[in-house]
């Protein structure tokens, strides 16, 4: 077997929207640099995802120099949309925490509500190393998270989803896959492993950055979605749910925590510590 190497790198400005695939990125404390920076929250400060906006798939964000945003989805003129000043924040709701941000404003928060429908609002989390703290039950003192779901960054491989669409080839919906690396939005896919080699891995080093495995990601629904089309079918929660059930979750994937900043590349070697 070749031994592990960085496959690519996926950077999401805006939480529950399509991102970019960089050849380098720098990681910091709290994940990617401009990773889940952004967020969009209903009328009662509640983040927006596609859990019940599947539309969010449609909209493209990359980043731009200084942390600015420029947004794409169909039908739409492109809106740029850059950091908003200092001053007053908002309280963002996501999952059990509440997290203040900056509101960017009601040029960006009527181009996303046309968009998907409903009243939104566009948040940007100006100070990632003070805002969310990381579940204390898998974090070390002072470690923050950005608007991610729970951990600055997520590692999958390229074995597990061959060997996962093996799985779903032999199920009961077969029309529905193979399904591509996007339904699981990771940061990080790593090639030349073995298929769920990655449920064993306690450290790895991605280049000149280390970083602790938190715990395993289990999966919901957004895994359903078509990220192109942002239709639903059932997989591949079917499949997950008939072979790689833990506890109370479907699982996929590896949640991460940076133990030390620095660049990763494509193609960067790929050392398993732990």
């Amino acid at each position: 077997m070749s031994k592990p190497v960085l496959h690519s790198i996926h950077v999401y400005p805006l939480k529950a929207a399509a991102g970019h695939a960089p050849h380098e990125a720098v990681v910091e404390p709290w994940g990617p640099a401009g990773d889940r920076r952004w967020v969009l929250t209903d009328e009662k400060n509640r983040i927006i995802t596609q859990r019940a906006r599947p539309r969010m798939a449609l909209v493209c964000v990359e980043a731009l120099a200084g942390g600015a945003i420029l947004a794409s989805a169909p039908g739409c003129e492109p809106l740029t949309v850059p950091v908003p000043s200092p001053g007053g924040t908002t309280t963002v709701e996501i999952w059990n925490d509440k997290v203040e941000g900056v509101p960017a404003g009601v040029a960006a928060d009527a181009w996303f509500s046309d968009f998907l429908g409903i009243a939104v609002r566009l948040v940007h989390l100006d100070d990632p190393a003070t805002r969310r703290p990381i579940d204390p039950r898998f974090a070390r003192p002072g470690e923050t998270v950005s608007f991610a779901d729970g951990y600055p960054l997520l590692v999958t491989t390229l074995a597990s989803l061959d060997a996962l669409n093996t799985l779903i080839a032999e199920g009961d919906r077969p029309e529905e896959g193979p399904l591509p690396m996007n339904r699981f939005r990771p940061n990080l896919v790593v090639g030349g492993t073995a298929a769920w080699a990655e449920d064993g891995w306690s450290r790895i080093a991605v280049g000149e950055v280390v970083l602790r495995v938190a715990k395993m990601c289990g999966r919901c629904v957004v895994t359903t979605t078509d990220q192109t089309t942002a239709e639903r079918g059932r997989e591949p929660l079917r499949t997950l749910a008939r072979h790689r059930r833990f506890g109370d979750k479907l699982v996929f994937g590896q949640n991460l925590v940076p133990e030390s900043p620095g660049s990763v590349r494509v193609g960067d070697p790929v050392r398993i510590l732990e």
